[in-house]
């Protein structure tokens, strides 16, 4: 993962290591990830499952999470099954969106995509599989924390991946292809259903199974919203300015498919900016929180500083 060292921290707070945090919480996010789906029969469906959820990544999602949790005073084991269900729904949602019904992509992660090396058929079982077993692990491996806690998780995770979240949004995306007059307001609720809402089922989970009050789980979920459309808004810059290599999946894609982008509609400038406005306002959120906050602080920085 590369991400800047160190990030100055506000109020006269020493720099705060990200990289070192980042790499300590994907160590553990990977090694939970690995243990928690074993290859037995029917093999097939297993190993695509796990080729894909083992693909690599920044585990952003899933640190997210234990982040949140480990700030609301809550402890790492508590969210890591949440976490991980969080990291299963994504790669579902990544598995089904490189389908040729849907973004016909051949590279994900500098590696074939799920459906290129398993078949179409097998590919969106697996995305199938892991959205299923997400749920299963939340509910099974939710270790000291109350029963209705866990509920309130699971029903923000089923809200989420379905057509108030994740499906919603691909809709409207897939709608809006090839149109040129897409509104700002379109593109808006595209990515803050496609994108925004998953970063913000990881933020507050992790806040509402530490138990932490309704009115600053509000502000979680703004910070939330807000680093997630600035997230897109960077992937959006990213589609246009890096290479394949630097990105790990085709590049200029939004501009083969006719896509309207962040860019598209501001010109690349105005994105950038529009993309610290949000994060300012993320940042804003937190100070509640003081020095606990100091890694979702980062974090929020790190999402418009990376490069990939």
């Amino acid at each position: 993962m590369v991400a800047t060292d160190n990030f100055q921290m506000p109020q006269g707070q020493a720099p705060f290591d990200l990289s070192a945090y980042l790499q300590e919480r994907q160590n553990l996010v990977e090694a939970a990830l690995d243990s928690a789906i074993p290859v037995i029969y029917p093999e097939k469906i297993y190993e695509a499952m796990r080729y894909s959820l083992l693909a690599g990544g920044k585990r952003l999602r899933p640190i997210l999470c234990l982040a949140t949790c480990e700030m609301a005073g809550g402890t790492i084991a508590m969210a890591m099954p949440t976490a991980c269900a969080l990291e299963m729904i994504h790669t579902m949602s990544l598995i089904h969106d490189d389908l040729p019904a849907m973004d016909n992509d051949d590279y994900r992660r500098g590696k074939l995509t799920n459906h290129k090396v398993y078949g179409e058929d097998v590919a969106i079982l697996a995305g199938d599989g892991l959205l299923a077993y997400a749920f299963e692990f939340v509910a099974v491996n939710t270790r000291n924390v109350p029963a209705e806690r866990v509920l309130q998780a699971i029903a923000r995770l089923g809200r989420v991946v379905g057509a108030a979240g994740l499906v919603g949004g691909q809709v409207v995306d897939l709608e809006s292809e090839g149109q040129a007059d897409v509104s700002i307001e379109t593109l808006n609720f595209i990515h803050n259903h496609k994108t925004a809402a998953l970063l913000e089922a990881c933020v507050v989970c992790g806040g509402i199974l530490a138990g932490i009050p309704e009115a600053d789980l509000q502000r979680l979920s703004r910070y939330a919203q807000n680093i997630g459309l600035a997230f897109q808004i960077v992937d959006d810059i990213l589609d246009i300015t890096a290479t394949q290599e630097e990105l790990g999946k085709t590049a200029g894609k939004d501009l083969q498919a006719q896509k309207a982008t962040y860019p598209s509609i501001w010109g690349i400038e105005e994105s950038q900016r529009q993309a610290q406005k949000l994060i300012q306002a993320a940042v804003a959120e937190l100070n509640l929180f003081g020095e606990k906050a100091r890694p979702l602080i980062a974090i929020a920085h790190f999402i418009t500083s990376r490069t990939h």
